[in-house]
């Protein structure tokens, strides 16, 4: 009973000094989805509290310095509440992002920020992971998968303690879903508007009236030539029968004249 009691108000200790530093709420407009990380608090520190304990007992039975890390344990709690409060995950038209604040190995030398962004497009998969030991806790882990060559798991944004983790997933799958559909109607419209100007321009074409070809051209020209000829011949012999009519006026004339 005593020490079942003294768990308790270990826990009841670390609530009241971390009451003051709750999760601040993301006031932004552009966020579509929050994750959550409040409700799965308890089983995520319990888990981790398991965790230590049996690598304490492995390191005892090896070399002793497990009964370091054992007394290390109540510091260790506290640094986990505190991560686990500060965690902020949400999901934006753009990218997923991940705040988390937390302690260094002594708490009273300040603490480490971390914020890491994931680009949309490079997503891949949002894989829900739980081991056996996660699921005696009720806790999962959420791995981020990027597109591109294959890395080992290891080297993917890894987050656990989500409440929730497959409706973020499917808020997250939904919403690149969503991004290609986006591009595609895009793409299909720009081939729209380059196929449409050609269109009005085989209209126009087909409206306008047709022009007249170049043998067209060349054959009214020599009929045209044809004509001036003609009418050039006949001037010419208007004016050969005025001469031949005057020639012979004037002989007539000479003719009289010697008689």
């Amino acid at each position: 009973m005593g020490s079942r009691d003294e768990v308790v108000e270990i826990d009841s200790l670390e609530k009241g000094l971390l009451s003051d530093n709750g999760i601040e709420r993301e006031d932004d407009d552009d966020v579509l989805y929050t994750a959550s990380f409040q409700e799965k608090e308890d089983n995520f520190v319990q888990y981790q509290t398991a965790q230590w304990v049996l690598y304490s007992l492995l390191l005892i039975l090896a070399w002793g310095i497990g009964l370091f890390m054992v007394l290390y344990l109540p510091v260790r709690r506290y640094i986990l509440r505190k991560d686990i409060r500060s965690r902020k995950l949400f999901l934006t038209p753009n990218a997923i992002v991940y705040k988390v604040t937390r302690p260094v190995p002594f708490p009273c030398f300040g603490v480490l920020k971390k914020e890491k962004h994931v680009l949309l497009p490079s997503v891949q998969d949002i894989v829900i992971e739980q081991g056996y030991l996660q699921s005696l806790f009720g806790v999962y882990s959420l791995r981020i998968e990027s597109v591109g060559v294959r890395r080992p798991p290891s080297d993917d944004v890894q987050i656990q303690g989500v409440a929730s983790p497959s409706d973020f997933r499917k808020a997250v799958l939904t919403r690149l879903s969503n991004m290609r559909n986006e591009v595609f109607s895009r793409e299909a419209s720009a081939i729209e508007d380059v196929q449409n100007p050609k269109r009005s321009l085989s209209s126009i074409t087909s409206m306008s009236p047709s022009k007249p070809s170049r043998h067209d051209l060349s054959h009214s020209g020599d009929q045209v030539v044809l004509q001036k000829l003609e009418e050039v011949g006949s001037s010419v012999k208007r004016v050969q029968a005025l001469i031949e009519e005057q020639c012979g006026q004037t002989s007539d004339s000479l003719v009289e004249e010697t008689r």
